[in-house]
């Protein structure tokens, strides 16, 4: 490789690292300069925005064309307001407002805050069709349940992000909608005809396609009918024969990240996972979060040896490598398109996607009970709820194990008591414990999750708001006539 330097340009240019902290360390610069696709930004990167534009342009200072890439959904996921949530509501509360207007307008904020920032590439929108209500990786981050609706809204989602001026990159192909297993931790399976897939899952990338997304994102998902045993990422058949072949995309694919175990543990490691990406057709490897110097020469020399042994063709490394360019080319050296970033939008939307099944009647000062909820990796350590929002209005905070109906019961006295929960009919024991509690005591139910089809029995209310985030706590903090007063008490018990 030594001998080299053009192969190693060559390799490097195909791979997408990542760094930690709020600037980027010399190694981060230095690899960018020898040929280093680009960077993913997370939220380890992010302290305030004018930091964030500082990273960029050290980078930019490197290498002009570099990718600078971030997971900025909106909603649940976001990295640049990961210390407070994000202003804009994610896909699903999009989707039930089912304004195909207002998706593009917000993206299109989305994305000039990003293009401020020197962001490049945002890895969104997630386009897949959320079919299980257990998913424990997309539900509230798609657009719905319908596959009509989800691709209107994902090709207006692409053409605002794109308006201004950073490229879109559609996730997760061939559809993560319909999994029960998260990705992150292990290799999910979607046992379904093909048939199924062109009904269900395929026709919101078939739209993205046609809005000109620049950039899709492979799924760790095992399709046996497609992929056989390997995630739908190792699959010729899914990235040439199915997206180029059959839809017609000729952007760059980009991989989810392969430290993930959908990719990694079934390859053998981060480096076998590249080559066998590289192999089915992917162009631009997304390492992961957790990557450092090391694991960058790690991967390039596992590439190399690919090379050598037969398992990649030079000629597919410089096709991966020259749309990783193209995409680069895209953004590369130009000026913000000139879009406004506008968070009144974001609370507006989140305002118009609240649900209310039931009625509201004699809700002044509630105890106000928030069920503690893990997040996915996808979504982080990402503040939520109604904290924020209230005034006047006492919160506490449980965790189910560890709380009876009776106790808050007591808690409460004669309030009234609103029970605020993510994902609640996933949380072991807390439709039992909601029950128990609506049987003996006045309860309105707040899901900021996919609601599903699980309903409270004998709550007076059901409020959905399709998303945790601070524009969908504060619009459900609204609905609910919690914001007036000028104090609010909040503490933990169980």
């Amino acid at each position: 490789m030594g001998s080299d330097p053009g192969l190693r340009r060559l390799v490097l240019g195909t791979l997408l690292a990542a760094y930690r902290g709020p600037q980027p360390p010399p190694w981060a610069v230095d690899l960018v300069a020898e040929g280093l696709a680009g960077h993913t930004l997370f939220g380890t990167n992010v302290h305030t925005l004018p930091q964030v534009a500082e990273s960029t342009a050290a980078l930019r200072a490197a290498r002009s064309d570099v990718l600078v890439a971030i997971d900025e959904e909106g909603g649940d996921v976001t990295r640049l307001a990961h210390a407070t949530g994000s202003p804009y509501p994610g896909n699903a509360a999009l989707g039930v407002v089912d304004d195909v207007a207002s998706t593009r307008l917000v993206h299109e904020s989305i994305g000039a805050e990003l293009a401020q920032v020197g962001v490049t590439v945002n890895l969104a929108p997630t386009v897949d069709v959320n079919t299980a209500d257990d998913n424990p990786v997309i539900g509230v981050r798609s657009f719905g349940s319908d596959p009509a609706r989800v691709a209107a809204h994902a090709a207006a989602a692409v053409a605002g992000l794109q308006a201004a001026g950073v490229s879109a990159c559609a996730k997760h192909f061939p559809g993560h909608g319909a999994t029960v297993t998260d990705s992150h931790l292990q290799l999910p399976t979607v046992d379904v005809p093909v048939e199924v897939l062109r009904e269900r899952d395929l026709p919101p990338f078939a739209a993205a396609v046609t809005a000109g997304a620049r950039a899709v994102m492979t799924a760790h998902i095992r399709v046996p009918a497609l992929t056989g045993e390997m995630p739908a990422t190792f699959s010729r058949a899914v990235l040439v024969d199915l997206l180029r072949g059959e839809y017609g995309f000729t952007g760059a694919l980009v991989t989810d990240a392969l430290e993930m175990k959908g990719a990694a543990a079934v390859a053998g490691g981060v480096g076998p996972a590249a080559v066998r990406a590289l192999a089915a057709g992917a162009d631009l490897l997304c390492l992961g979060a957790r990557v450092d110097a090391a694991l960058v020469e790690e991967v390039v020399a596992e590439i190399v040896a690919g090379l050598g042994d037969g398992r990649l063709d030079r000629t597919r490394v410089e096709e991966a490598a020259g749309r990783a360019a193209g995409l680069a080319a895209a953004t590369a050296g130009r000026p913000p398109a000139g879009s406004t970033p506008d968070h009144h939008l974001g609370y507006a939307a989140a305002r118009r996607a609240v649900r209310v099944e039931g009625h509201l009647d004699g809700l002044d000062r509630p105890l106000v009970v928030q069920v503690h909820a893990t997040s996915t990796r996808a979504v982080g350590r990402v503040p939520w709820g109604l904290g924020p929002h209230l005034t006047d209005v006492e919160q506490t905070r449980v965790v189910v194990a560890e709380t009876s109906a009776e106790g808050l019961r007591q808690l409460a006295g004669q309030r009234p008591i609103i029970l605020v929960g993510r994902n609640l009919h996933r949380i072991p024991g807390a439709c039992d414990l909601v029950g128990s509690l609506a049987a003996v005591h006045p309860v309105v139910v707040v899901e900021l999750g996919w609601p599903g089809r699980w309903r409270p029995t004998g709550a007076r209310a059901f409020v959905a708001t399709y998303g945790a985030s601070h524009a969908n706590c504060r619009a459900a903090a609204e609905v609910l006539g919690l914001t007036r007063g000028e104090s609010v008490s909040a503490r933990c018990v169980t």
